[in-house]
């Protein structure tokens, strides 16, 4: 069964146009969601939303939003007075720019999305684009209307398709210097850089995302499956105190003495990552076990 769009438009550039379908690349789906309940009677609580004056529940007809000039003081918004500010751009995505990939600081990244057309009269176009930027090297930007707000686009090749990363306006990414400032310039020991970069020879490797297990995930639902077959939670697995470090050479010495005796071969390594996939807790067993708790 297809994934249902999260949006659907026309991606454009000049007057070249198809139509096209946005769907998140990414998902939290997965992880157990647990619920807030009544510890007296282990119903589902409920929230109400509450008249902050004169504590009085309020009906969802009379709710609305409002923009605070001062303390307690708002101007409120109707929603059709917002509808008619909504942008014209809602339905397009028009490439303004295209600009090398490496000159987009990272910091701006903020949520992935697969870009596919979704009609073989479109199709032809799109492929047109997508190679024309992949034979450049280069990466469009663009603008996209997403919940009424006007999002700022990245879009690439990606496989058969175009990956479209949701952009951080300027005024959403902070300045690095106000955390980075008090720490000072060292002229480090060649001896100590050397030791550092043999410890990071030693944890070389290629990422491979399968071989990480969230483990508070898979412990919660560990706790899940015990509480609803009525046995003890789990026991506690000891905490592993951080050694302090004391003379920072000495630690290094360590570290590389330590790291050489655990090294292991990359096909150790990769049949430890595979074994990490098999045992890896299903998504589906965990959320029905949650539905079942909840």
């Amino acid at each position: 069964m297809a994934p249902r769009p999260y949006w659907k438009g026309y991606l454009k550039l000049s007057l070249v146009s198809c139509q096209v379908a946005l769907y998140p690349a990414a998902s939290r789906s997965e992880r157990i969601a647990l619920h807030q309940i009544s510890k007296r009677t282990g119903h589902r609580l409920r929230q109400q939303m509450v008249d902050e004056q004169t504590g009085d529940v309020v009906d969802r007809e009379e709710k609305g939003r409002g923009y605070e000039v001062s303390r307690d003081q708002y101007v409120p918004l109707d929603e059709e007075e917002l509808d008619k500010i909504a942008l014209a751009s809602t339905h397009t995505i028009d490439i303004e720019h295209f600009v090398p990939r490496g000159e987009i600081d990272e910091r701006y990244f903020d949520s992935p999305y697969y870009l596919a057309p979704i009609d073989e009269v479109g199709q032809e176009a799109f492929i047109v684009i997508r190679e024309a930027m992949r034979d450049k090297k280069m990466v469009g930007i663009g603008r996209v209307v997403l919940y009424r707000r006007e999002r700022i686009l990245m879009l690439e090749p990606f496989d058969k398709g175009l990956l479209a990363t949701t952009l951080r306006y300027g005024y959403e990414v902070r300045d690095a210097e106000p955390y980075f400032e008090g720490i000072p310039d060292i002229d480090l020991p060649t001896e100590m850089r050397k030791l550092a970069s043999h410890i990071i020879e030693t944890k070389a490797a290629h990422f491979e995302p399968a071989a990480f297990v969230d483990r508070y995930e898979k412990a919660l639902a560990d706790l899940v499956k015990s509480k609803q077959a009525g046995l003890p939670p789990p026991r506690e697995r000891p905490r592993r105190e951080s050694a302090r470090v004391i003379n920072l050479m000495d630690a290094l010495k360590r570290s590389v003495a330590s790291e050489s005796g655990s090294a292991k071969s990359p096909k150790r390594s990769a049949g430890r990552a595979g074994e990490s996939r098999r045992n890896a807790p299903r998504g589906t067993a965990r959320r029905s076990a949650a539905r079942r708790a909840s």
